[in-house]
């Protein structure tokens, strides 16, 4: 078979193979998948050299346009080593992909069930009913502010439940998406990214009924929701941090799938959702408290929760301290950045092990 030939059938097996995975038209496959694009990952070494018998090398200063017929030229490809920086234009490039990956998950999560969308509002407010039952009214337990208990819980638990799905949804993304990984190339940062993107629709939906619980109790916002977007992306930049080292070690260990719920659980009662962390400060006295307090900001979702409070309650909650809020911060940045460069280190080996 000729090269022509062979350039023909392979644009035709990455136009098929795009459509048959995303279901995507003929002509957006083919678009994506031209037979020229090559992955950013890869360095082209390209060396020309003229084939002869007794040496095999080209004499210098002969330039490739004067070698004979029969001159071979020789295209290596060959793989980055060690630490790689993240290719913010591929990834930008591949855009698309993330949506179209997130509009799947969305549909595979509710396919064939009897409530549909429900199911985002079902857990959270059942959550609520049993933590203001059994926190509240049995063992007593207060939370800062004066609105209810089962507005500030619910509040809390908008934020945490984006998180846990989206922290469950990324650190099993790679795992199961190993048939689009090993068939074809394209940024793997793109799938956990997209499970991520599929857990704000549940968001979304569950935020609709605070509002009418707000209504319900009488409990109005401040000028202080306008920094609501930022509580929303730093949750959502917690959740990648975390996904990103979780769905790079469960390519290599299937151990973290099993530990994942457990984890979840265990930071749960860490955050700050059926008991305010103004408590911890209490609890210590004027001396340590704050210093404490500050330190429990290395878990990051301690500030989101206490941020999203302040800002959806209003007057109703007391600020969080500003020292909370920036080691909160801090700890995000660092846990993606480091994230990000492993999740890079270890994508060359995903197709592999996966």
């Amino acid at each position: 078979m000729n090269r022509g030939k062979a350039s023909y059938f392979k644009g035709y097996y990455d136009d098929t193979l795009w459509t048959n995975l995303l279901g995507l038209s003929k002509a957006n496959a083919a678009y994506r998948m031209r037979p020229h694009t090559a992955p950013a990952d890869l360095k082209m070494h390209l060396s020309q050299s003229k084939t002869s018998p007794e040496s095999g090398q080209r004499p210098h200063g002969e330039s490739a346009s004067s070698l004979p017929h029969g001159s071979a030229t020789h295209t290596r490809l060959q793989p980055r080593n060690g630490w790689q920086p993240i290719n913010l234009t591929e990834l930008w490039r591949y855009r698309e992909l993330a949506w179209f990956l997130a509009v799947r998950d969305i549909k595979v999560r509710y396919k064939q069930t009897a409530f549909g969308t429900a199911w985002a509002v079902i857990q959270p407010l059942f959550s609520t009913i049993l933590f203001t039952v059994f926190f509240n009214k049995l063992a007593g337990v207060k939370l800062s502010g004066t609105a209810p208990y089962a507005v500030s819980a619910f509040c809390a638990m908008l934020p945490w439940q984006l998180f846990e799905t989206s922290l469950t949804s990324a650190g099993n993304s790679l795992v199961g998406s190993q048939n689009l990984i090993t068939k074809v190339y394209f940024p793997r940062l793109t799938v956990p990214i997209a499970s991520i993107l599929s857990g704000v629709l549940d968001f979304a939906i569950a935020f609709l009924l605070l509002i009418g619980m707000m209504a319900w109790y009488g409990v109005r916002p401040t000028a202080a929701i306008i920094v609501l977007p930022y509580f929303v992306l730093l949750c959502l930049l917690v959740a990648l941090a975390a996904g990103l080292w979780l769905s790079a070690l469960n390519v290599q260990y299937r151990d973290v799938r099993y530990a994942l719920p457990f984890l979840a659980r265990l930071w749960f009662f860490a955050t700050p959702i059926v008991y305010s962390a103004d408590s911890i400060q209490q609890k210590l006295g004027p001396v340590w408290g704050p210093r404490v307090q500050a330190l429990y900001g290395l878990n990051p979702m301690v500030g989101v929760v206490e941020g999203f409070r302040w800002v959806m309650l209003g007057g109703d909650q007391p600020p969080p301290s500003l020292p909370l809020l920036a080691v909160s911060t801090a700890a995000t940045i660092i846990l993606l950045i480091g994230g990000l460069f492993y999740f890079r280190r270890m994508e060359l080996t995903f197709a592999d092990v996966v």
